[in-house]
């Protein structure tokens, strides 16, 4: 399941980068545990605030969070940061 969360985080910022969002490069080896920095911090994953504004909060890291197919690989503290994030942004799931 892991490695399908990486995959899926992967593409997601591939379409993003496409889309002309700016995002820092990401080894898929270091994936969970940046995601996990990405969610026990106060700011939003990278690019989150540029994709808000384009409409696409469906490829944030804060959308694979709370897809149910990988709730699994985190904590409910982790799935409640990304849900409150998302809600606070607008998202409509």
């Amino acid at each position: 399941m892991e490695q399908k969360f990486i995959a899926a985080w992967l593409a997601n910022r591939e379409t993003a980068a496409r889309m002309g969002v700016r995002l820092r490069p990401l080894a898929a080896e270091d994936a969970m545990k940046t995601a996990k920095r990405w969610l026990s911090g106060h700011r939003e994953s990278d690019g989150f605030g540029i994709l808000a504004d384009k409409r696409h909060l469906e490829l944030t890291l804060e959308a694979l969070v709370v897809d149910k197919r990988f709730t699994a690989l985190f904590t409910d503290e982790e799935a409640n940061t990304a849900l409150i994030r998302l809600l606070n942004a607008g998202y409509r799931f």
